[in-house]
């Protein structure tokens, strides 16, 4: 969607100041002949819930990206906005149906850009649902990247046939999954945005979700096959490890600054005797001991950088034991259905689990989709050349997707860019204290999406060259 500013600058002075469109002439877009694709439906949305009134659009890329595209009917900034999807996606705008942020079009929207997103290329009963990708290799090209080129196309014929004329600036923002797709934008598509906001970044699916995840799984499953750490002793672990963390940045705070710099002793919650809440069994020590690690091989070579971090456990619930009443532990579901019908070129299918995974065979096995999906190559000279702006963002509480591979993609990609202050010119990584995945569950300190806001220090280094010094919220 990029064209020369002076062009696009040109044209907007050549045509005036932009008037505010019709409902007549949202409506036209439905008759809208796109190529590769269609209009499904197209109408005015009132003005609510402190955004304006926008042309609602939905679309198909063929053959099966459902799109979304919200277009301003006055005040329209001449900008472009697309946001990514989390989960295996499937769900056309589920992020909007929240107030919160992240994967959603809410921030670009109510800033006066146009906006859009897509369900990745197909439908889905969940975000945690991947049947869909039983042998159908185009929809896991449509999730990979695809979609992500696809939707921007779309949106970009749409944004010229109602305003008649092309968004002079482009930025996509995203989180888990839509972090993983911010990355993979930067690669495969290196001109098209001129800011990237990735948040959390799953950039890769095989060793996060293949390897490292069922590592998480077997490491807590028993020899009758039930769980041994269970619901309920978060907050003891948790507890414990924040007495010997807290401090060790120098400010007690109830933060761990950075989990790296913390040698957790977790020997004294041991049981004595008998099992109880109140303490740990040798084989619960085991599990967490497995989880900080992370995944090795049967000659010990790490295959993962790194595991679950010290300031988590109060996520543990959501993300890897469940809750007491039922529901959570989502790393089971994402694990069991990405193996079963993603992770492998030849799909094992339902009967598959990530018992069966073998850290020492399986790993090669996942270079044909890696391929396919990841977005963790730290070589992105192009996007830099193209004059790109990018904003990482992660918690260091993240208990799904682990800080550490963010951390050390930004050193690989100093390296690829010739050290830290060339990519310092283009690249912008905030590490955020207690801060849970895609911050959506507050932290004991209270800290969630709601506190960042990396959209208006990204649009400052966009327009002025400011480099972000922060994404706190004002």
């Amino acid at each position: 969607m990029r064209k020369s500013k002076p062009a696009v600058f040109a044209a907007l002075l050549a045509a005036g100041p932009a008037a505010a469109q019709t409902e007549a002439d949202c409506e036209g877009l439905a008759n809208l002949a796109l190529q590769g694709g269609f209009v499904t439906s197209a109408n005015m949305v009132a003005a609510a819930d402190g955004l304006p009134a926008y042309c609602q659009v939905r679309a198909t890329a063929l053959p099966a990206i459902g799109i979304e595209v919200r277009l301003p009917m006055e005040g329209w900034n001449g900008h472009y906005y697309q946001a990514g999807c989390g989960g295996f996606c499937g769900i056309l705008g589920r992020a909007d149906a929240s107030p919160g942020w992240v994967n959603a079009m809410r921030p670009g929207l109510e800033r006066g850009y146009a906006t859009a997103t897509s369900d990745s290329g197909h439908h889905g009963l969940s975000v945690v649902d991947a049947t869909w990708a039983d042998a159908n290799p185009q929809a896991e090209r449509d999730w990979g990247w695809r979609s992500i080129g696809e939707t921007n196309r779309v949106a970009g014929a749409l944004i010229a046939a109602f305003y008649g004329t092309e968004a002079d600036r482009s930025v996509f923002q995203g989180c888990s999954t839509g972090g993983r797709m911010a990355h993979v934008a930067a690669l495969r598509y290196p001109e098209m945005f001129d800011g990237i906001i990735a948040g959390a970044p799953a950039m890769d699916y095989t060793g996060l979700v293949a390897t490292k995840m069922s590592w998480l799984m077997q490491a807590n499953t028993g020899a009758d096959g039930a769980p041994i750490l269970k619901p309920g002793k978060e907050a003891l672990i948790g507890d414990a490890v924040m007495a010997q963390c807290d401090g060790v940045d120098g400010t007690t705070d109830g933060l761990i600054a950075d989990p790296r710099a913390c040698d957790v002793d977790l020997s004294g919650l041991q049981c004595a005797t008998e099992p109880g809440p109140d303490c740990l069994t040798a084989e619960e020590l085991r599990v967490i001991a497995a989880w900080r690690q992370g995944p090795v091989n049967s000659a010990g070579a790490r295959l993962y950088p790194g595991g679950i971090p010290e300031g988590s456990e109060p996520f543990w619930g959501l993300w890897l034991t469940g809750f007491e009443n039922g529901g959570g532990a989502l790393v089971n579901l994402f694990t069991t259905n990405f193996g079963a019908y993603m992770a492998f070129a030849d799909d094992p299918g339902a009967a598959w689990t990530p018992q069966q995974f073998d850290f020492d065979a399986d790993p090669p096995r996942l270079a044909q989709m890696a391929a396919v999906y990841n977005g963790d190559n730290p070589d992105i000279a192009a996007f830099r050349e193209a004059g790109g702006k990018m904003i990482v963002w992660h918690g260091w509480a993240d208990a799904i997707v682990t800080p550490y591979k963010t951390v050390e993609w930004y050193r690989q990609a100093a390296e690829a860019a010739g050290g830290a202050e060339a990519l310092a010119e283009n690249v912008a990584l905030f590490m955020v204290p207690g801060l849970d995945h895609c911050g959506i569950l507050p932290g004991p300190s209270g800290i969630s999406q709601t506190a960042l806001d990396p959209m208006t220090p990204l649009e400052a280094w966009m327009e002025s060259g400011e480099r972000p010094t922060s994404i706190l919220a004002e």
